[in-house]
């Protein structure tokens, strides 16, 4: 049996995590860690209290016809992302990476290339974490540095990609 590296030992955890999920299109976890230390872990779900999606066998998105990635309003869920954030401190934080794992909620299957819808990469930015690593296609990783997406958010990639500025 082959170690895995630590971004895939990580992934793993956040695989698992998102079994947890009670979203119908997509299952999705993720952890933070910081210095070797796993200091929070988060799933896709209804907030607390709330009937899942999965618990009603409908989800008012798949029922419209959105498509991935629009009309947040609708669904019931707080992704895994937010749900990660909101327990943990900005302190352990600051500096940290967050893990991404999705899962096909019809097969199981690891889903490649996935990564953090706007609002939850401005609460990633917010929360001081400094990069975010998702599955790649076969073994590899994806790595998002986060100080990147602040930039690109400032409009500084449009000031460093004109000549004459």
């Amino acid at each position: 049996m082959k170690r895995p590296d630590k971004d895939h030992y990580y992934l793993d955890i956040a695989s698992v995590v998102a079994k947890r999920s009670t979203c119908l299109r997509r299952h999705f976890g993720a952890i933070i860690v910081k210095d070797d230390q796993i200091i929070s872990t988060g799933y896709v779900g209804a907030p607390r209290g709330s009937v899942n999606c999965i618990d009603l066998h409908d989800c008012p998105r798949e029922k419209a016809g959105i498509p991935s990635g629009e009309r947040y309003e609708l669904c019931r869920s707080v992704h895994a992302e937010m749900n990660a954030i909101i327990h943990a401190s900005r302190q352990e934080m600051i500096g940290a990476t967050l893990y991404l794992a999705c899962l096909n909620p019809d097969t199981g299957e690891r889903v490649s290339g996935v990564r953090p819808c706007k609002l939850c990469t401005r609460m990633i930015i917010n929360a001081g974490i400094e990069l975010v690593v998702t599955d790649g296609a076969g073994e590899e990783v994806i790595r998002y540095l986060v100080a990147k997406w602040v930039k690109q958010d400032r409009g500084e990639w449009l000031a460093d990609n004109i000549s004459g500025y």
